[in-house]
């Protein structure tokens, strides 16, 4: 397993936010390279739910993300924003614990008591200028830690893309974050509010890039994949072209703007 570079909050996920998940619909900053391995059993059913997802993005997603981007000010979306990352602290760290990652657990530990703290319940990042910045895992990183198999690409309504471990890991986070299990219910509803504000603001910051690969690539669903796969095996210290899976299979798909 590789070292983990530490991310500051308001840049979150500088690597994985350049392949960013906005609503179930994704983007990236760099070009795939031509003859990316992947298994994509399920295309046809994908390539459907991708279209769906696009289509969502161009009716309602794209144009809220733009609305609030343009009305919220900036220094507001970062606040929501650091709220929204401080509460995934103790599920990361909680990975941590279980990938046996005893830097990710105190970096994190630390950083989710001083933000909550002196940073206001994480509205200000404090632990960022301490040189605590975040260390992100999940779940489906825990799965490939112990050894699980990336699985079959997949393009999940409302999520976007992802394969059999990853979608395993979000759906196993989304009961164990310690923030859902031991706060009432009666914040939940604001804990999904602030989740889908950083998402819309995800969206707007990113719109160039997300934009370019849905609207402007040959074929959006083969580039969104590549681009998926290559980001998430980068996040795991993979190849950006190998899959940690036996059944592979060759892309016939070529990026016409890849150098």
């Amino acid at each position: 397993m590789q070292t983990r570079k530490p991310t500051a909050t308001v840049s979150k996920r500088a690597a994985t936010l350049c392949a960013v998940i906005a609503l179930g619909i994704t983007g990236a900053c760099t070009s795939p390279k031509p003859g990316e391995m992947v298994n994509d059993p399920y295309e046809k059913t994908n390539r459907k739910i991708h279209n769906m997802s696009k289509g969502l993005d161009t009716a309602v997603v794209r144009p809220v993300s733009m609305a609030y981007g343009k009305a919220v000010p900036n220094p507001v979306r970062i606040g929501v924003s650091n709220v929204a990352d401080n509460l995934t602290l103790p599920s990361m760290v909680l990975n941590g614990i279980l990938q046996g990652d005893g830097e990710l657990v105190l970096n994190n530990s630390f950083r989710f008591v001083i933000n909550s703290t002196y940073g206001l319940g994480g509205l200000l990042d404090p632990a960022s200028k301490m040189g605590l910045t975040q260390m992100d895992t999940d779940f489906g990183e825990t799965l490939h830690v112990w050894g699980a198999k990336e699985g079959a690409y997949l393009e999940v309504p409302l999520m976007g893309p992802s394969t059999t471990r990853d979608l395993t890991g979000k759906a196993v986070d989304a009961v164990i974050n310690p923030v859902s299990v031991l706060t009432p219910l009666t914040y939940t509803a604001a804990r999904r509010g602030l989740s889908v504000a950083e998402k819309l603001d995800d969206r707007y910051r990113y719109d160039e890039t997300i934009s370019s690969t849905l609207y402007e690539s040959a074929d959006s669903y083969s580039q969104t994949r590549l681009l998926y796969l290559q980001n998430r095996r980068f996040e795991l210290g993979q190849s950006s072209g190998g899959s940690d899976d036996s059944s592979t299979l060759f892309d016939p798909y070529e990026d016409p703007y890849a150098e």
